[in-house]
């Protein structure tokens, strides 16, 4: 038991009833270390024994408060378009009022502030912890856009999904209530409208096409239209790898409400067939899961070892997309269905992060926690 990481152990034992001659309850003492986010309010330590199921109060600690509750916390970086001159800056305070960020030896810029409440939340048949029950306040999410970088040089800097009734089209409670509304406001991306989180992006040789699964992508809906635009317009000269992200994986061995569902796969995957899609990334699945190169449920090509043992493609002959679930950075691991598909080549339920390497003639993959390169396709 003591090799259990959750294992508290015991000191300073004391009995406190005999019972003929023998100790029957005895008490003891023993520490544990949290690290506490400031969530800027108060907050207090419980402990319970008998689970979740049948929990029952043992004791608590008196409230405790953050120094600076109102201290800008939790910086996010991003980039907006592919110029590599821009950045946009993300972070969450207690207070409402514009904040400053000062960046490149003397530039400055004044913050957007925008939060969102427990009204914006949304409810399903279920209560949702989101808006029924543990709602916190988010705070104020300031948001400032640093413009005339240099690309590829250093600098530093310092700073002072759908809505609701718009649904999704997958009709399940996994949200949470949520219904994206802190991922957009936290995270905003390069899209042209509020709900309409999909876009693109050039980065170096690679292209991203970036949809939302949770939206519709029906053939008459007008992400498809988008998504058949910008594809179809990808410069392969400029960017030769073309790569489709979402949320919901069109392959997974993990059956159930986490796959995107054949419909998804009969509107949109040609999509990625005929625009020569070189890799697809999801997520929603909590494992990393890798297949073949696949259309309609057929490998159209398998790898081949190279000398370093590394699952290679030749991208002078294309074949169709390489599907990769890469879910496995947080959250509860899942599991895999006992009947492996044809599809499935590589299959790993441990946390990790996916890490990619592109240039104008190789495309490489690594999963962090496996050291292991898993994927190059070459176009020499």
């Amino acid at each position: 038991m003591k090799n259990d990481p959750n294992y508290l152990s015991c000191k300073n034992k004391e009995c406190k009833k005999y019972q003929d001659g023998k100790c029957v309850i005895s008490t003891c003492s023993g520490s544990i270390q949290f690290h506490v986010i400031n969530i800027r309010s108060d907050i207090e330590f419980v402990f319970f024994s008998g689970g979740f199921l049948k929990p029952c109060l043992v004791g608590r600690s008196t409230p405790l408060s953050f120094a600076n509750p109102k201290r800008p916390l939790y910086g996010h970086l991003s980039s907006i378009d592919s110029t590599g001159a821009s950045m946009r800056l993300t972070w969450v305070s207690g207070d409402k009022e514009p904040q400053q960020i000062q960046y490149a030896n003397g530039k400055s810029v004044t913050s957007t502030v925008t939060t969102f409440s427990q009204a914006d939340m949304c409810s399903s048949a279920l209560p949702s912890p989101a808006k029924d029950f543990g709602w916190h306040d988010p705070g104020y999410i300031h948001s400032a856009l640093m413009t005339g970088l240099n690309p590829s040089s250093p600098f530093s800097y310092k700073y002072g999904r759908d809505y609701v009734d718009s649904g999704s089209v997958y009709i399940t409670p996994d949200s949470g209530g949520e219904c994206g509304v802190p991922y957009e406001t936290y995270f905003p991306m390069p899209t042209s409208a509020k709900d309409k989180p999909w876009y693109s992006i050039e980065q170096g040789s690679v292209h991203f096409t970036v949809i939302s699964t949770e939206h519709d992508w029906s053939e008459n809906s007008e992400q498809y239209a988008w998504m058949q635009k910008d594809m179809a317009s990808v410069n392969r000269q400029k960017t030769p790898w073309l790569i489709f992200m979402g949320h919901r994986p069109m392959y997974s061995s993990h059956q159930g409400l986490l796959s995107s569902g054949n419909k998804f796969n009969e509107a949109v995957e040609p999509l990625l067939f005929q625009n020569k899609v070189d890799l697809a990334l999801f997520g929603h699945v909590h494992n990393y899961e890798r297949t073949c190169s696949v259309f309609q449920q057929k490998c159209k090509a398998m790898p081949t070892k190279d000398k370093k043992g590394m699952d290679t493609y030749d991208g002078r002959n294309y074949s169709a997309p390489v599907q990769v679930v890469i879910g496995m950075a947080g959250f509860t691991l899942d599991n895999f269905s006992s009947n492996v598909e044809s599809w499935s080549l590589k299959r790993i339920s441990e946390f990790g992060y996916l890490r990619a390497h592109a240039t104008r003639k190789d495309l490489s993959l690594e999963v962090s926690s496996y050291s292991l390169v898993f994927y190059s396709r070459s176009l020499t």
